[in-house]
Order: structure tokens, then sequence, then C-alpha cells
């Protein structure tokens, strides 16, 4: 398959310089650009043109392309040369204004050089499909710290969750019975939970949430820079009060302890990602992960589990063709007013503004 990937992509470029009869960068890296996507797809990576990155210098640099996992770490990174640029040359420019060197390819239609852990492991002629297919295998190949370390944690995770659960839900119902404090504030959030969430709601879905709550609040807070903004939402906030009742200090350290991996792996994940967006994203593969483990059949009807890009991309647009049929208006509208009452991490939000990013004036009524 490979090799089949390669010959497309000679014959693809050959026809583009034929028809263009040019050798600009802009035009002949549009065939390296599509191996690498059909390459990526095989191994569930997603290519992302003008990814930005900040470099070692703290300053904001876009790279031609970059392979994702499915976590939104990179994999690795593409830069495209022109044929009259002296390759050479260009790659170190690069690394002087501070571009990554774990795993990078450079490339123009005649070259292509990959580096890895800061120094140069193979550069090959690119119209060698044997030389190419190597290089190509190393660059793919390639497994970061990162994701090792995420993949180990998980598997620990596994491990170690059902113990932790099953410490918690004892706390739960010990509290239950014999601390009044917590079971006046355990009815409060029960009352709420079923206003705002579900009506058929019981106590029993209180504490599962509780949990829930307790495991997941460390996810949030790191992925997000200890930000204060999940503490917000109007069910979080009751969740939070029902915790302080009982699991705090101490006994909140112990109890999590053998989880530590886990949120330790987020961590070091979660700081290799810049972007909100991908941040997001990552936080989604993260819950569902998260869930498998705990309690799949329970996560739709307590209201914790994500709703997919795709299906919010869907009921935007959707609405938005419904309220321009029905009341001759669009959601960017003057005078349509947009509630979203559990906002989580604004991925509703973050798809309006990318569903409407072509109309900046419009978009300054919000």
């Amino acid at each position: 398959m490979s090799q089949h990937l390669i010959h497309d992509y000679l014959r693809q470029l050959d026809l583009i310089k034929k028809i263009s009869g040019s050798q600009r960068e802009t035009i002949v890296r549009e065939a390296f650009k599509d191996l690498l996507k059909a390459w990526g797809r095989q191994q569930g990576l997603v290519f992302l043109a003008e990814y930005p990155l900040k470099t070692i210098h703290k300053t904001n640099i876009n790279v031609d392309g970059a392979l994702l996992h499915e976590l939104r770490l990179p994999l690795g990174y593409w830069e495209a040369k022109d044929a009259d640029d002296k390759l050479e040359a260009e790659v170190h420019k690069k690394f002087a204004k501070g571009y990554p060197q774990d795993n990078i390819l450079f490339s123009d239609d005649i070259t292509a050089v990959l580096w890895q852990n800061r120094q140069e492991v193979l550069r090959c002629d690119m119209g060698n499909p044997t030389a190419l297919e190597k290089l190509l295998k190393l660059f793919f190949g390639y497994e970061r710290p990162e994701i090792a370390g995420f993949r180990a944690a998980v598997a620990q995770f596994k491990t170690d969750l059902p113990a932790v659960l099953q410490a918690l839900r004892a706390m739960i119902d010990q509290a239950q019975s014999n601390h009044a404090e917590f079971q006046q504030a355990a009815e409060k959030f029960l009352q709420h939970a079923q206003e705002a969430i579900n009506p058929i709601l019981t106590a029993a879905d209180v504490r599962e949430m509780l949990i829930q709550h307790i495991l997941t609040e460390e996810i949030f807070s790191k992925v997000f820079d200890d930000s204060d903004f999940h503490q917000h939402n109007n069910v979080a906030r009751e969740l939070y009060a029902l915790e302080s009742v009982f699991f705090t200090g101490a006994l909140k350290k112990q109890t999590l302890k053998g989880l530590e991996p886990y949120y330790a792996a987020i961590r070091s994940t979660a700081t290799q990602i810049g972007s909100h967006s991908e941040k997001q994203t990552f936080l989604k593969v993260i819950y569902e992960n998260f869930y498998k483990v705990y309690n799949t059949k329970a996560a739709d009807r307590l209201g914790v589990v994500y709703t997919p890009n795709e299906i919010v991309r869907f009921m935007i647009e959707g609405a938005d063709w419904l309220c321009q049929k029905h009341f001759d208006k669009y959601l960017i509208d003057p005078g349509v007013d947009i509630l979203d009452p559990a906002t989580g991490t604004g991925t509703y939000i973050c798809e309006l503004l990318e569903h409407f990013r072509g109309q900046p004036k419009k978009l300054g009524w919000w």
C-alpha cells in the first residue's frame, strides 16, 4: 500500500508540473501534502495545514503541516521549500528560529530530509520510491515519549480504577447514612439536578455524578491550565459544594493516589497542546476514554458525555437553516439569542464562531 501511495504521489507531481509549468513550492507541495494525508489516514492521524506552534524562543510560528494523533498531540511536522531554495540552509534557518527537531520532515520536489531527536537521520531523492518509502516509514513510525507514557498510564488506569470506585462509593454511602450535613447537601443537589438535567434522577444517580466529578475534576483543571471556568457551570458549582462537605484534604489526596500516574500523563500531554480548539478535542478523547472504563451505559443519562464535534456542526447548520426558513433570520443576525446553559468547554460556542468565520462584521453583534 505504501508503494502505491508513493507512485500516486509521483504521478500527481508530474501532472502538476506539466499543467502549471511551475516549480514553485505553493504548487508542487500539494502533491506531497496529499501523500502525507493519505499515509496518515492509514494510521488514524489527522493532517492539519499551517499548524500553529510556540517555539522554544516563545515566538509563534506556523509549520506547513502537522500530523496529529487522536489525542491531538503531533506525531511530526512538515516544512515545504521551493526547488530554488537551498534546502540545507533553509533547514538550519528554521531551527535557528526555534522550529521543533523531534520529528520534522523538510522537502522540495527533489530532496526530503528527516530530523528526529535533534539530528538528521535520513535524506533521500524524492523520485526514488524505495528510498522515499524508507524515509516515510521512519517518520510515521516515530513515537513521542508523551504518547508512549500516556498509553502506559491508560493501561494502569484500567487496573486501578475499580478499587478507587469501590472506595468512593463506600465513603459516599457512609456519609449518606450518618452525615447530616452531607444528607442535606445531597438532597439539595438532587433537586437541582432534576430541574437542570433530568427529572427522573435518583439519589443513586447523585452518588455516581459526584464520583464522576471527583475523578474528572483534575482532568478539566490541568488540560486548561488550572482555569476555574469549569467551576462556574451551574451543575458543577453545586457538585463542588456537595464535594466540599466531606471529600477534601488528606482524604481526597489518599483516595486518588492510585490514579496519579494517569493524571500526570494527562498533564504532560496537555502541555504540548497550545490551541484551545485542539485542547477541546483532546479533552473529549480523554473523557470518552474515562467512560470506557467507568460506566458507558450511564453516561448519556447523567448528561456528562461530550457531543461529537461532527454532531455539533450538524446541529448548528440545521438550526441555522430552520431559523432562516421559519423566521427569516440566521443565527448570527441581531435579535437572535442563543442560550447554552451547560457550556462546559464551549464546544458549541467555538463551532458557532467557526461556522460564521467569514462574517466578522456580524460576529461583532455577539
